[in-house]
C-alpha cells in the first residue's frame, strides 16, 4: 500500500525526499493518513493537524515531553519519535566530555602559563551510564577501546557490553563506585529531579556528571551547591535547567563546570538521523509493519 504522508506546516526538502524514497506519496494534509511533524514544536499546532483520517504521527525529536505533558500522545493515531536515531551523534558528544573533563582541558585549554599537571586518563574508568537507549547503548560502544567498566542503569535487561545492569528504580546503587556518570534517560515525570542534593552526596568527590539528555533530569541549585562544596568533581553539560542558560547564572562561573550548548547532535547528524527513521518507517507503515521508535502514552517516551 502507498502511504499518503503529509509534510509539514514547514515543508522541509530532506523530509519530503524521505518519504518519496519509501516509496510514499506527499499529500496535502487534508488527504493524509500520516504526518511528518515539522513546526514550530507548538503541542496546540500539533493537535491542529490531527483530523479522523490521521493513523500515525512521526515527531522530529528524541526528546518528547512538551506533546507528552500537553496530552497530544495518544494510542490512535500511533506517535514515533525519532529516540535512536541520534544516539552516535550524541554519544560521540558525551565521550568528548568526558575525555575533556579527565583531562581538564576545561582549565587547561585556558590557562596562559605552565602549572602542575592535575588530568587523569579516562581508560579503566568506572562509568555510570541512567539510561541505556540509542545514546547509552551507542556510549557503551564507544568506551569500549578504554577498556572502562560500564554500569547499565535500564529497564531493558540487557546492555551489550556493560559489566553490570541496575533497573531504574534502583539507580543511585550505580553511583557510588563510578568516575562519570552519564546522564541519557528520557525526560518524563518519573525522571525529572532524579539527580539532586541525595545522590550526589552518594558520588565520589572526585566523580563527574555528564548529561546529555535534559537539563530538567538535574536539580540545578543543587548541583551547584555540591560543586561549590566540592561534593562531586565536577560537571558537564550539554543541556542545563533552565535552557538557555542565563547569563551570570553561577555555573558559567565555576572551574569544575564544563558547558556545551546544547550541540551534542550536530545538524548533519540530525537530519540524516530524522530522514532515516522517516524512510524506515514509512516503508513499515505502507507495509503495516511495526513502526519504530512508538512512542508510550503511558511512559511519555
Amino acid at each position: 500500500m502507498t502511504a499518503a504522508v503529509h509534510v509539514g506546516p514547514e515543508p522541509v526538502p530532506v523530509l519530503i525526499d524521505a518519504v518519496r524514497r519509501a516509496g510514499g506519496q506527499v499529500v496535502p494534509l487534508e488527504r493524509a493518513e500520516a504526518i511528518v511533524y515539522y513546526g514550530s514544536d507548538d503541542p496546540g499546532e500539533l493537535r491542529s493537524m490531527i483530523h479522523d483520517r490521521i493513523r500515525w504521527v512521526q515527531l522530529p525529536h528524541a526528546g518528547i515531553e512538551r506533546w507528552a505533558d500537553a496530552g497530544v500522545i495518544t494510542d490512535d493515531p500511533v506517535f514515533t519519535a525519532a529516540g535512536g536515531s541520534y544516539g552516535p551523534a550524541v554519544a560521540e558528544h558525551a565521550l568528548a566530555l568526558m575525555l575533556a573533563a579527565a583531562r581538564g582541558l576545561h582549565r587547561h585549554a585556558r590557562a596562559t602559563r605552565w602549572g602542575a599537571n592535575d588530568s587523569r586518563e579516562l581508560a579503566g574508568s568506572t562509568v555510570a551510564i541512567v539510561g541505556c537507549g540509542g545514546i547509552g547503548r551507542a556510549l557503551i560502544r564507544l568506551l569500549e577501546p578504554f577498556g572502562c567498566l560500564v554500569v547499565a542503569v535500564t529497564d531493558r535487561g540487557e546492555a551489550p557490553g556493560a559489566a553490570r545492569i541496575v533497573p531504574r528504580a534502583r539507580y543511585r546503587e550505580a553511583l557510588p563506585e563510578a568516575g562519570y556518570v552519564v546522564v541519557a534517560a528520557p525526560a518524563t515525570p518519573d525522571t525529572r529531579g532524579m539527580f539532586g542534593a541525595r545522590e550526589f552526596e552518594i558520588m565520589r568527590t572526585d566523580a563527574w556528571l555528564v548529561n546529555v539528555a535534559r537539563g530538567g533530569l538535574v536539580v540545578t541549585d543543587d548541583l551547584v551547591a555540591a560543586l561549590r562544596a566540592g561534593r562531586i568533581g565536577g560537571a558537564a553539560l550539554d543541556v542545563t535547567d533552565p535552557e538557555p542558560l542565563p547569563g551570570g547564572h553561577p555555573l558559567w562561573e565555576l572551574d569544575n563546570v564544563l558547558i556545551t550548548p546544547h550541540c551534542a547532535n550536530p545538524r548533519p547528524a540530525y537530519w540524516r538521523g530524522l530522514a532515516e527513521r522517516v524512510t524506515a518507517n514509512v516503508r513499515r507503515f505502507g507495509e503495516g509493519a511495526p513502526l519504530e521508535g512508538r512512542v508510550s502514552p503511558a511512559e511519555g517516551f
